[in-house]
């Protein structure tokens, strides 16, 4: 794989600039033709389309479609990147990273990030942290997995395009997990004073405009009264991501350990390269989440039958990604959500209350700090 890009056959709307609103089933039509044609699919979805009992190109002809997938995350915990890549591209790719998933119900997963679809990603997440009221100039710390995951280089990318610099607490969240699961409290409990005296180091020294951190380290940074000194004096945004958080704990730091600082919550998954910002205004109430574009989508299931649920009924995540780079299509996540009444013309369901199941396929689902 190498830097630049080169691609043949590729239908105008996966083509189209970052941004651009398209029409959903026109993308997903396209994007069948793409993935699923000798000459531009990945050997991923080629080798596969032979198992399906349906033709792609032909019957799969809306968003609603893409139900009709059978789950293939599994098979990414051990197909070569390589295949991941579609054809089209004629292996000159450029390649923002791979990324693997948390490993949450086993060994993790992994995804090609390509730098096209990176530009789509970031349009998204600028529009809504100006919409937000995110500041621009100033400089990031993000308390976050590194390594294998793309937490790092999404915030990187975040602090870069708004004008500032990210400074990074780096942390294994597996470690955390695996501590947890063996009940070595006090162990991940040392740990996580580690990581809180790291941020204290940069926020003495350095000038922080926004922090970004998971419910989990937000909650133990609140509990050091130096640490929310330095956050109050400085920070004029929060970003809180990559576990559940309850609403009474939310209001705690919204209204009084760092009352006046904007804090939204970031919801997305590794798998479809994608995350997006909690609804504004922000409610008391409830956290909402909407889906940003027509290439990223969620449902809401009925656990047993993977219909959808009606709005204000609770069921499974169910997420979709279609893009020139990379097509995921339904993918049961890990999290359970309640529907709740989505944007005029979006595509898919908006979600609340999203948490974790308590159990998937016989193995406990550890939350963790990540």
């Amino acid at each position: 794989m190498t830097a630049g890009v080169r691609e043949t056959s590729c239908p105008a709307v996966l083509d189209a600039p970052p941004g651009t609103d398209v029409d959903p089933d026109e993308l997903v039509r396209a994007a069948m033709r793409w993935h699923f044609s000798p000459e531009t699919g990945s050997r991923f979805w080629l080798e596969r389309a032979g198992q399906l009992d349906f033709d792609p190109r032909t019957d799969v002809r809306e968003f609603g479609d893409l139900r009709m997938f059978p789950q293939v995350v599994d098979d990414l915990r051990d197909v070569p990147v390589e295949h991941l890549v579609p054809r089209g591209y004629r292996g000159a790719v450029d390649v923002v990273g791979v990324f693997e998933s948390g490993g949450t119900t086993g060994r993790p997963k992994r995804v090609v990030f390509l730098a096209d679809w990176m530009e789509h990603e970031m349009a998204s997440a600028m529009r809504a942290m100006d919409a937000r009221g995110y500041p621009r100039g100033t400089n990031w710390l993000s308390l976050g997995p590194a390594g294998p995951h793309d937490y790092a280089e999404l915030t990187g990318q975040y602090a870069r395009r708004r004008g500032g610099v990210r400074f990074a607490i780096d942390f294994d969240p597996r470690w955390v997990k695996r501590c947890l699961h063996e009940r070595r409290n006090d162990e991940a409990e040392r740990y996580l004073d580690h990581l809180m005296a790291q941020a204290r180091d940069v926020l003495r020294s350095q000038a922080v405009g926004v922090l970004q951190a998971p419910p989990p380290l937000l909650v133990r940074l609140a509990q050091d009264e130096e640490l929310v000194d330095l956050v109050r004096d400085q920070v004029r945004a929060i970003t809180w991501c990559g576990t559940s958080f309850d609403l009474d704990t939310r209001a705690l730091l919204r209204e009084e350990v760092f009352p006046g600082i904007p804090q939204y919550g970031l919801y997305g998954s590794t798998i479809v390269l994608s995350a997006v910002f909690e609804r504004a205004p922000l409610r008391d109430d409830e956290c909402v989440f909407d889906p940003l574009s027509a290439h990223v989508g969620f449902t809401v299931v009925e656990p047993e039958s993977g219909n959808p649920v009606p709005v204000g009924e609770t069921g499974r995540v169910v997420m979709h990604h279609v893009s020139k780079s990379m097509l995921m299509p339904n993918v049961l996540e890990r999290d359970l959500a309640r529907r709740v009444e989505g944007l005029p013309g979006q595509v898919g369901h908006s979600l609340a209350e999203v948490r974790p199941v308590l159990e998937i396929g016989g193995v406990t689902v550890v939350e963790g700090a990540y």
